[in-house]
């Protein structure tokens, strides 16, 4: 259902360029383009929302009056950015996750990783999927079902939380402090995600570190242990993080258990990790 257009409307404007310096230094000429950084609000503000926004709901977030931004609503939801309810509430749509996907560089670690995923699958009997940080949270590229009759996974675009998870502990505490400060400075919490004391935290990416993996009872759901393991790249610089939410059988069909499925997770990273350029993987563990 689209919302009816505001009878006053103002015509997207472009300024033009500008030599003069900021601030007292010569930064060059100055672009400003209004109807883009309308377009960014809108976008970035239904990247935080879980139940989307009506169009005065995002005019109030975006500081503008609805007229503002009415047009540029339409044309994102046109474009297939955006989608719109039967109760004229604005939510994002995955197009912005298959652009990404379209990346060289992801495309290439996807395709590389979905037959070792698989192959992680089929060996433990779990369901697996595949990691990366982006933009303060925790987004999964990958995922495959375990071939039981019954499984536990994540959907391929879903965000984690950073500092609850074992995969956001595996990309936290492969990077250099530099790095690890960023990232926690650009933290966005995600629904549901815990508290978590800083000590704690440091005191758990230690412990990974040294393990070389993160092993832990689930924050999110009860009876699963979390496999997670570092997927490294050129120079030995953590891109992602595989891992595996184990689910222990307790009837007569026994599985792999914990200490099984961390081993062959572990082949399977060190495995995808060489692919990606990276050398002495097993030094990590």
């Amino acid at each position: 259902m689209n919302p009816k257009m505001p009878s006053s409307l103002t015509e997207p404007s472009i300024e033009a360029p500008s030599s003069e310096p900021e601030d007292g230094l010569d930064a060059g000429p100055r672009y400003s383009a209004p109807a883009l950084e309308k377009g960014l609000d809108i976008l970035e503000v239904l990247a935080d929302s879980v139940t989307g926004c009506t169009l005065n709901e995002l005019a109030q977030k975006v500081g503008r009056k609805v007229s503002e931004i009415f047009r540029m609503a339409v044309t994102l939801q046109r474009r297939g950015y955006v989608q719109v309810d039967e109760n004229d509430r604005y939510t994002l749509t995955l197009r912005m996750f298959e652009l990404a996907h379209r990346q060289q560089p992801l495309k290439s670690l996807v395709s590389a990783a979905l037959p070792l995923l698989r192959e992680l699958a089929n060996r433990s009997r779990q369901s697996c999927h595949l990691a990366m940080y982006q933009g303060g949270r925790v987004v999964v590229i990958a995922q495959v079902e375990s071939p039981e009759r019954w499984s536990f996974g994540l959907k391929v675009g879903v965000m984690m939380g950073l500092t609850d998870t074992s995969s956001g502990h595996v990309l936290l505490a492969f990077r250099d402090e530099i790095d690890r400060a960023r990232m926690l400075g650009t933290h966005i919490r995600v629904e549901g995600e815990q508290d978590m004391d800083p000590g704690e935290l440091f005191a758990i990416l230690k412990d990974v570190r040294e393990r070389g993996h993160a092993a832990m009872p689930s924050r999110q759901i009860r009876g699963i242990t979390n496999i997670a393991f570092p997927v490294m790249g050129v120079a030995n610089h953590v891109i992602a993080a595989i891992n595996v939410p184990h689910l222990e059988r307790i009837d007569q069909k026994a599985g792999p258990d914990v200490a099984q499925v961390r081993e062959i997770a572990g082949s399977i990273a060190a495995r995808l990790s060489a692919l990606m350029g990276a050398s002495g993987y097993n030094d990590n563990e």
